[in-house]
């Protein structure tokens, strides 16, 4: 393992040299199934009491100080905005009804988008809603819209803060008047115009603090008529509504309509990928009980479907790691019987939708993703040519037309928003295309290789540099890694990425097990008990990073980002030597008490539960507060948290936070970041911005980059 003398390094432990807000210790010792363990910072859960809340505003205000004298933070900032300036729009989230388009755009300089809408493609734009216009001091966000199938009404949520939890609002768009009614709390917001145009059916939360055990549970589907008290807005489905059907009360609440308006489907929402639901006939939504029929299990494995009439198609990986659709009637409905109408390939399928005379199928190679489209006629297959390799996402407008959006981008392309039509094959740049020339994308170089983990299993490994970089060890590099839920890190475009790659910065990417690059044995190669491969698959790549020249020690930097604090608090918990410097980013980094969060109980079903002694045990070894070893050399560490943070809650960072602080010998800094703008994320441009420029800044900084070192004085 070649070291790197860096001279700078005593500048960073000047810059340093201040202590961090000191965390008192009060031990707390729980017994699992035999296992003992100790807690020394269960107080810190507490964040509706004082002391808590002063320890937060303590680290906060440390870390501040540290990241303002950081020389190149700013400039980091301001590129980005710089960056972002040079795109004349980003338009996102295109729906279309009744030939109306709606959308919402961000123009330079605006922090989130605006609601828009046109009559055709071609038609003149229309401003429907700022959210910056009720801002009160806040940042607001649009999270979602809706329009009716007359294109007439709009039902939309806004959110404070990053937040996530909104209130929906109901506009007539021809007047862009509002309807006196809001609706609050809803993170998930309107599933569904009802096809009369009367009325939307969304899911209701018990309560908006997401600090309550009951933000997530026993969540209610509802139906609203527009214009009346949504306190009498019916009940659609809940355990409480219908008690027979043996709800738990983690699963969330939906309810949607079938595109051809036939079926309603009840479904059991969470972190899993199978699908859990129920149907019934639409024409049964007001009846005083809807006669709710099982359709499928969890067990039957199926992850997306789509009607064709009552004919269903079901994508499902049962007997097929990566994948294959399936066919039943739902007049004689069995998943068991099914016939196999697309099987597995090469290829995993990742996605379907549906048009009205196609199957539009999502392939992805571990990487790159390719397109195909089904014909539901003659059962023919037809390969979709795409101008450039990448991520690709296809979106279909309704089952009344064969046209549809598709997405592409990759590691070095802004996303191009391309129209197909199915009849003709054709695919042409959409008028919603926003072209923009960005610096340096040309010098960009993207390897693809493959590094060994510990047991010989070999994990794919994006590389992203500018040519100039020379590979001798020298270069920084953030190796960044996620490995949960089955979700796989695909080529993705940002302005956040390219300015430090324009700054000779490496990046890589780790799909390591737990995510889905490979099928569904990759995803459950990281699981629950398995989960030990995510941390251990990252390591590997870090170690290839090292060995081939594209960086040292000194200078790698792991990161993590939510479920991804999982991987990177256990990689430098477990490999403290192998690292300069860490990202812990609303980090789940206590996993043996995530089940006692607002999130936890939905996410046992990914990571497993203290309830079963098997699980607990996996729990234990993933959790890396609880392996956090006093006297150890830990490299430099980042945790940022966000205060309104629904998914992860604060204090995980925050105990994980205080434990390296504590126990860390290595002199190297260890901050708490708290983001009190923010929550899992936000739309915010500014307040993103400034949040990557901090966690960039601080990580290059404490391992030598020399655009962000202190001149010593």
């Amino acid at each position: 393992m070649k070291e790197i003398f860096i001279p700078t390094l005593l500048c960073v432990v000047m810059l340093a040299d201040a202590q961090p807000p000191a965390t008192k210790q009060i031990p707390v010792t729980d017994s699992y199934f035999g296992k003992t363990v100790t807690d020394n910072y269960r107080w810190l859960e507490d964040m509706n009491n004082k002391a808590v809340q002063d320890w937060f505003k303590a680290q906060s205000d440390y870390t501040n100080g540290l990241l303002e004298n950081i020389p190149g933070r700013d400039s980091l900032f301001h590129e980005y905005k710089r960056l972002d300036a040079l795109a004349s729009a980003e338009i996102t989230d295109i729906t279309r009804k009744a030939n109306r388009y709606f959308y919402k755009k961000t123009l330079p300089g605006e922090n989130v988008g605006k609601l828009y809408y046109r009559v055709g493609k071609e038609g003149k734009e229309t401003l429907l809603y700022d959210p910056a216009s009720g801002a009160n001091g806040k940042s607001n966000s649009v999270n979602y819209f809706l329009p009716s199938e007359d294109g007439k009404l709009l039902v939309f949520g806004v959110s404070q803060a990053g937040s996530e939890v909104s209130t929906i609002h109901i506009m007539h768009v021809d007047t862009k008047t509002m309807y006196p009614e809001t609706i609050y709390p809803s993170w998930f917001g309107a599933s569904g115009w009802s096809p009369d145009n009367k009325g939307f059916i969304y899911t209701a939360q018990q309560t908006g603090d997401n600090k309550s055990m009951n933000f997530l549970a026993n969540t209610q589907s509802k139906y609203h008529f527009v214009g009346t008290d949504p306190k009498t807005d019916k009940i659609l489905f809940s355990a409480k509504r219908y008690p027979q059907l043996h709800i738990g009360a983690e699963y969330l609440c939906f309810v949607g309509y079938s595109e051809d308006y036939k079926y309603i489907f009840g479904i059991l929402g969470s972190v899993s990928n199978d699908i859990n639901c129920y149907y019934a006939p639409s024409s049964t939504l007001f009846n005083p009980e809807i006669p709710w029929k099982k359709l499928l299990n969890k067990e039957d494995h199926v992850t997306n479907f789509a009607l064709n009439g009552d004919d269903i198609y079901m994508l499902t990986y049962e007997g097929a790691s990566k994948y294959k659709v399936i066919k039943s009637n739902l007049k004689n409905f069995s998943v068991a019987k099914a016939s196999v109408g697309i099987p597995e390939g090469r290829d995993k399928i990742t996605n379907l939708s549906r048009s009205r005379d196609y199957l539009f199928i999502t392939y992805s190679d571990g990487i790159n993703s390719s397109l195909k489209q089904y014909s539901l006629r003659s059962s023919d297959m037809t390969l979709i040519n795409l101008p450039f390799s990448g991520d690709v996402t296809l979106n279909t407008f309704d089952i009344k037309s064969n046209d549809a959006l598709v997405y592409l981008t990759s590691w070095k392309q802004p996303q191009t928003i391309l129209e197909y039509e199915g009849d003709s094959r054709k695919l042409d740049e959409s008028v919603f295309n926003v072209k923009t020339q960005y610096p340096g994308l040309d010098d960009l170089v993207i390897e693809e290789v493959e590094a060994p983990s510990y047991d010989g299993t070999m994990v794919p490994l994006s590389i992203i540099y500018n040519k100039n970089v020379k590979m001798d060890g020298t270069a920084s590099c953030i190796l960044d890694g996620y490995g949960a839920y089955g979700i796989s890190e695909t080529p993705f475009f940002s302005i956040l990425e390219l300015g430090i790659l324009n700054k000779g910065v490496i990046s890589a990417f780790a799909h390591v097990r737990g995510g889905g690059e490979k099928g569904e044995d990759w995803y459950k190669g990281g699981y629950k008990t398995t989960k030990p491969n995510t941390w251990k698959d990252f390591i590997g790549c870090g170690e290839y990073l090292i060995n081939h020249n594209y960086t040292s020690t000194p200078k790698l930097i792991g990161m993590g980002t939510s479920a991804g604090g999982v991987l990177i608090g256990r990689a430098i918990t477990e490999r403290p030597d192998l690292f300069g410097a860490a990202i812990s980013n609303v980090s789940c980094s206590n996993a043996l008490r995530f089940e006692n969060t607002p999130n936890g109980p939905n996410n046992t079903k990914e990571f497993g539960t203290i309830k079963d002694s098997v699980e607990c045990m996996g729990l234990y070894e993933m959790d890396a507060f609880q392996h956090v070893k006093p006297g150890t050399a830990y490299p430099a560490v980042i945790c940022v948290g966000g205060i309104n943070d629904p998914r992860v809650s604060a204090w995980e960072p925050g105990k994980f936070a205080a434990a390296l602080q504590n126990a860390s010998t290595s002199g190297k800094a260890v901050v708490f970041d708290v983001n009190y703008d923010n929550g899992h994320f936000t739309e915010d441009k500014t307040v993103a911005d400034r949040n990557f420029a901090n966690m960039f800044s601080f990580a290059l900084w404490q391992t030598g980059n020399p655009d962000f070192q202190p001149v010593a004085k």
